[in-house]
C-alpha cells in the first residue's frame, strides 16, 4: 500500500526535475572522478619514466604534484556538489514537501 503523500510526491514534476538534476550531476562528476583517478592510476602503470621526471634541480618527480592535484580536484568536486546539493536541490526539496503537505 503506497502513502498517499509518497504518491503525491513522486507525481509532483518539480520531483521528477529535481531527480533528473541530482542523478545527471553525480554521473557526470562520478565519470570525471574515474577519469581523473583511474587516468593517474594508467600514468603509473604505464609511463613511470614521464611521472619520474624531476621537476626543476630538487628531488620532486611530476608524480608528486600530479598526485596532489588529484587530491585537490576531488576536494573541489565535492564542494561542487555540496554548493549545488545545499543550495538548489534544497530549495527543490523544501518546496516539493511544502507542496505535498497541502
Amino acid at each position: 500500500m503506497i502513502d498517499p503523500v509518497v504518491d503525491k510526491i513522486q507525481r509532483n514534476p518539480k520531483y521528477l526535475a529535481l531527480r533528473r538534476k541530482r542523478n545527471r550531476i553525480g554521473i557526470t562528476l562520478t565519470v570525471l572522478m574515474l577519469l581523473v583517478y583511474y587516468g593517474y592510476i594508467a600514468l603509473i602503470a604505464f609511463d613511470k619514466p614521464f611521472l619520474a621526471r624531476p621537476i626543476g634541480t630538487g628531488a620532486t618527480t611530476l608524480g608528486i604534484p600530479i598526485g596532489l592535484g588529484v587530491i585537490v580536484f576531488t576536494i573541489v568536486i565535492t564542494g561542487i556538489y555540496v554548493r549545488r546539493a545545499n543550495g538548489e536541490f534544497d530549495t527543490l526539496t523544501q518546496e516539493i514537501l511544502k507542496e505535498a503537505s497541502k
